[in-house]
C-alpha cells in the first residue's frame, strides 16, 4: 500500500463527525485503557506497517521498469517516502509496547496475496497500481482513522499522507494514452480489476481480525455501524471513479 494520492479533484473520502465525541475526543493514554480498543488499534498500525513496508519493495521494483533515468530516481524518491512511513509506524508500536514484527504478521499473506494477484506486466500498469489500487485501501484506512483516538488518528492521517505519486502517475499515463489511444481500454480493464480485489483485501483483512471488525461497526470506536460501513465504501468507490477520471480512464 501506497500512501493515498489525490487527484485535485477528487473529494476526502473521510466524513468525520462534526464534533469528536468519545474514543474519538480522547487521546492514547486515556482511550487504551479499553484492551479491545488498544487490540484493534495495535492491528491497524500492524497492518499499515505492513503495507508500507509492501509499498517500499514494489515501488523499487517498479523503477527497474522505468523508461528513463528521470523516472527511476523519481520512483526511487517515492520508495524513501514509504519506507520513512514505515519506521514510524514501526517506532509508534515500539513506543506502546507492541512488538512490530508481531504486530504486522497478521497481514502479510492477505498482503503478499494481494500483490500477487496484481502483478502489473509493464510501467504502465504499473503506475496505475500504485495510484488507484493503493489509494483505495488508504482510503478505507483514512475512514478508519477519523474515528480513532487523537493520538493514533494523527499518526495514521500522517502515514497516508501523499508521496507525489498521484500527479507523477496521472502525467505518464495520460501522456501514454495520447500518444495511443488503445492504451486506455487496457488499462482500464486493469483499473477495474484492482478496484475488486483491493476492496476484497481490505474486506478479508477486517473479517479475519475480531478487534478491527468490532471497531468498524461500532462495538469499540465512535461512529460506525452496519449502514455506515455501507456508506463508507459507496465513498470509496467514488473517489475511484474520480481517480480513473484524473487519469483519463472510463471508471
Amino acid at each position: 500500500m501506497t500512501s493515498s494520492d489525490k487527484p485535485e479533484n477528487a473529494s476526502d473520502t473521510t466524513a468525520p463527525p462534526a464534533e469528536q465525541t468519545g474514543i474519538a475526543a480522547r487521546d492514547w493514554a486515556t482511550a487504551s485503557a479499553d484492551p479491545q480498543y488498544r487490540a484493534a488499534v495495535v492491528d491497524l498500525l500492524g497492518a499499515l506497517a505492513y503495507g508500507e513496508l509492501a509499498a517500499f519493495e514494489r515501488l523499487a521494483e517498479d523503477a527497474k521498469l522505468a523508461p528513463t533515468l528521470e523516472d527511476k530516481a523519481e520512483l526511487a524518491k517515492m520508495a524513501s517516502a514509504e519506507f520513512h512511513h514505515f519506521e514510524r509506524l514501526r517506532d509508534r508500536l515500539a513506543e506502546i509496547g507492541e512488538e512490530p514484527t508481531r504486530a504486522m504478521e497478521p497481514f502479510v499473506a492477505a498482503y503478499d496475496g494481494f500483490h500477487k494477484q496484481t502483478a502489473p506486466s509493464d510501467w504502465l500498469e504499473g503506475l496505475v497500481k500504485a495510484y488507484v489500487g493503493d489509494s483505495i485501501a488508504s482510503d478505507f484506512y483514512r475512514e478508519v482513522a477519523a474515528r480513532l483516538d487523537s493520538d493514533s488518528r494523527g499518526l495514521v492521517l500522517a502515514v497516508l499522507d501523499d508521496t507525489g505519486h498521484g500527479g507523477f502517475a496521472v502525467e505518464k499515463v495520460r501522456a501514454a494514452i495520447d500518444a495511443d489511444p488503445r492504451v486506455g481500454g487496457r488499462l482500464a480493464l486493469w483499473a477495474r480489476r484492482l478496484m475488486g480485489e483491493a476492496l476484497s483485501q481490505s474486506q478479508r483483512v477486517v473479517a479475519d481480525r475480531d478487534a478491527l471488525s468490532t471497531m468498524l461497526v461500532g462495538g469499540v470506536a465512535d461512529g460506525f455501524d452496519l449502514a455506515e460501513v455501507g456508506k463508507m465504501f459507496s465513498r470509496i468507490t467514488e473517489a475511484h471513479t474520480k481517480r480513473m477520471a484524473a487519469l483519463g480512464l472510463a471508471a
